[in-house]
């Protein structure tokens, strides 16, 4: 199969699967249920990629030393309640500084 029909097979499939919870009944949507599923989604779906970033490298286990003491750093700033945005940095810069000592 070629990349483009993978490409448009996905586009046509994330459109559909748009389209579903668009079309969703509103009684559906108001069920507290419901609810806390869909905000727990987005949350869950972060730390799936995040752990996949940190731990995997062309889709085989490796560890990065850099990778997770960014990982850690971030997560340090997060508990301090640093602005997101400055998380970034601070785990940006971390990974940087061992990549540099570690090279």
């Amino acid at each position: 199969m070629s990349v483009w029909v993978s490409i448009l097979v996905l586009g046509i499939g994330c459109y559909a699967l748009k389209l579903a919870g668009l079309s969703a009944p509103r009684g559906l949507l108001d069920r507290p249920a419901v609810g806390r599923f869909a905000a727990a989604i987005p949350v869950a779906l972060l730390a799936a990629l995040i752990a996949i970033q940190t731990v995997t490298e062309r889709g085989e286990l490796a560890f990065d030393p850099a990778r997770a003491g960014g990982l850690l750093a971030a997560a340090a700033a997060l508990l301090a309640r640093a602005p997101f945005l400055l998380v970034l940095v601070i785990a940006a810069g971390t990974a940087a500084a061992i990549r540099f000592v570690y090279s």
